[in-house]
């Protein structure tokens, strides 16, 4: 009868912090105890009698009374009545079921972890993001506790209570879908990013939407000589977000392409970002690498990332990517007495020299050069300053829909006709009259400039 006694003051405390187990007295006075679900436990429970109803509303029951293994942070009624009154319900009955689906969902996570083996990182929930599918993220913080998305607790007298199908772990607030704010904010690595952002920004990056924010750890912030400020740093900022959702996936997929950022160059067009794929690490502008990928939020996606993306110029493209490896080559080792690459790479006007940004740049690609043989440095010289208009962003739409002729640096001019014939965007007429270059890529904007890719050197008249 002793261990009787005890064992039912045993189960009596457990009722007190939510873990039940049912006991069943069979006819030889023996104590038989019966497993439990996730949903049994809950049910038993008089501390989550919010959590049953909700779940109830939303036909979850039965998920986390089947197979499988899940852990479930369970919110309080205390928890629920905060979140109710935050969001002017009157009772959970009041929340729209598909809400209310996401937002249960977004407590439950794959698999059985105890406390013991959470670690401070992104996990992913059961909830989705719309339009998508993707799960969505939810961080953890282990540095006082175990606190989830910055908003709730883990109730470390009430964790780590078992069930045939997983495990439960009462939290004292109902953990809400993350924005993308949201899941930056409650990462202290992203503290010099967060304390960055604008009002403006914060709403933006909280608003409903699509969008895909690279964001900077602390570490990336403090290898910048200087952080920018007042618009300069906006601007910055926005060069880190681009206006879809791109997963670490496409971008492995597509090996290496250009997009647009929301940052601005020379006439308020939306600057370009180039990735890579090089050694099965994500690289942006040649300069900042993946570390954190496919961070999921309603409303788009964060990866993190090593270096702050700055404002890139011509320059940076050029040096980013491969396929302008020769004419890297060209603009610095082959023509030592031109400062190509210190000029291409100003964003201030005013200069002695009259060589002021923005520039628009002819890009040759690798295999334009390998198509002629490269000249001595004086001639070279020449060859490069008539793929360069200075003075002006001239982009693709800012072209005569029929002839545009474009005076070079070089003193002679490119004729750019639309549109182009043999799969080109335009055809280019240089300097000597040849008339068989094409133009293949445009757009590749710039903070300084703009870029427009050829197929083809173009060759000035010399004679």
């Amino acid at each position: 009868m002793n261990a009787l006694k005890i064992l039912k003051k045993l189960a009596l405390s457990l009722l007190a912090v939510t873990f039940l187990v049912s006991c069943d007295l069979d006819d030889d006075n023996t104590v038989t105890f019966t497993p439990e679900t996730i949903a049994e436990i809950a049910q038993a429970s008089p501390g989550l009698t919010t959590l049953v109803q909700a779940l109830q509303r939303a036909n979850l029951v039965g998920t986390l009374d089947g197979p499988g293994q899940f852990t479930v942070f369970a919110p309080s009624n205390t928890a629920f009545d905060a979140f109710l009154t935050a969001n002017n319900f009157s009772s959970i009955n009041d929340v729209p079921v598909d809400v209310l689906t996401q937002v249960l969902l977004n407590h439950v996570i794959d698999g059985e972890f105890p406390s013991s083996s959470l670690s401070t990182s992104y996990i992913k929930t059961l909830a989705t993001q719309e339009g998508t599918g993707l799960n969505l993220s939810m961080f953890v913080d282990l540095s006082s506790g175990v606190t989830l998305n910055g908003v709730s607790n883990v109730d470390l007298n009430n964790a780590n209570i078992d069930a045939t199908n997983g495990i439960i772990h009462v939290v004292d607030a109902v953990i809400g879908l993350p924005t993308i704010a949201t899941l930056a904010t409650a990462n202290s690595n992203f503290s010099t990013l967060t304390g960055a952002l604008t009002p403006d920004l914060v709403t933006v990056l909280s608003s409903p939407g699509t969008m895909t924010v690279l964001a900077p750890d602390n570490n990336a912030f403090s290898n910048l000589p200087a952080i920018p400020s007042g618009d300069a740093l906006v601007n910055t900022l926005l060069n880190h977000v681009i206006g879809d959702i791109v997963q670490a996936s496409d971008i492995i997929g597509a090996g290496a392409d250009y997009t647009n950022t929301l940052a601005t160059g020379p006439n308020d067009a939306n600057i370009s970002l180039y990735y890579r794929v090089v050694d099965d690490a994500v690289v942006f502008n040649g300069m900042s690498t993946v570390t954190a990928p496919d961070i999921v939020a309603t409303n788009g996606i964060i990866h993190g990332i090593s270096e702050v993306i700055t404002i890139p110029t011509v320059v940076t493209f050029a040096l980013a990517d491969p396929n302008f490896s020769t004419l890297v080559t060209a603009l610095t080792t082959l023509t030592p007495g031109t400062p190509f690459e210190q000029v291409l790479a100003r964003t201030e006007g005013g200069n002695g020299d009259m060589l002021n940004p923005p520039f628009t740049v002819f890009a040759p690609v690798n295999d334009a050069f390998a198509a002629i043989t490269v000249p001595e440095e004086s001639v070279l010289t020449q060859v490069l300053l008539h793929h360069v208009v200075g003075g002006a962003n001239v982009q693709s739409g800012d072209l005569d829909p029929s002839q545009t002729v474009a005076p070079t640096l070089q003193g002679q001019s490119l004729t750019i006709n639309l549109p182009g014939t043999n799969g080109n965007i335009a055809d280019v007429t240089d300097g000597a009259e040849n008339s068989d270059i094409g133009i293949v890529a445009v757009d590749v904007q710039a903070g300084n400039g703009v870029i427009h890719v050829l197929n083809k050197v173009a060759l000035p008249n010399l004679d």
